[in-house]
């Protein structure tokens, strides 16, 4: 995939990117999602009603993000103690990560060309393997094309589904005569 002339897509492995965290800390996106499914969100801003509407539905699935060893990280073009106040004012609790510079939204084309003041993302969303390989793109920059909760949790079940040996529960071993009249 040239990432300078197309947008990632279902099937094409996402960059290995590196950026500063909400406490100012260089993060790389492999590290983040760490041997697990992941959900790789890049927003607006804070300032758009409709990313803390979408954030709103992603603050309530983050309980069982957290206990189905998944993982969500966020970028924005928000520098780090703007993404930190945000982030703390909805209750999140994932990783939140800064492009301030917009390097990374050019290297990957996602760059909203109707907001010439803010320069934001386009809404977008990625389920991602832990490989990094994308299952699922959603464009949300009509509100409509960001992906539901229980989008996102199909496409979590079926990334956990294709990468955990142990998906099926054991069975335990039938005793002799069990089982019969």
């Amino acid at each position: 995939m040239d990432v300078t002339t197309q947008r990632p897509a279902a099937g094409d492995r996402f960059i290995d990117f590196e950026l500063p965290d909400h406490n100012g800390n260089r993060r790389k996106l492999s590290e983040l999602v760490g041997g697990d499914p992941g959900i790789l969100q890049f927003y607006r801003g804070f300032w758009c009603p409709k990313d803390q509407a979408f954030f709103r539905g992603l603050v309530r699935l983050q309980d069982q993000v957290e206990v189905a060893y998944t993982r969500m990280i966020s970028v924005s073009v928000d520098p780090p103690e703007v993404e930190a106040a945000f982030r703390a004012g909805i209750g999140a609790r994932w990783t939140f990560l800064s492009d301030e510079p917009r390097e990374l939204q050019s290297q990957l084309g996602l760059l909203e060309t109707t907001d010439t003041v803010h320069r934001p993302y386009i809404p977008t969303v990625f389920t991602l393997y832990p490989d990094l390989r994308i299952h699922c793109a959603y464009n949300g920059y009509w509100f409509w094309g960001r992906p539901t909760n229980d989008e996102l949790g199909a496409d979590l079940r079926a990334i956990s589904r294709a990468i955990r040996a142990d998906w099926e529960a054991p069975t335990l071993p039938r005793r002799r005569g069990e089982g019969t009249a």
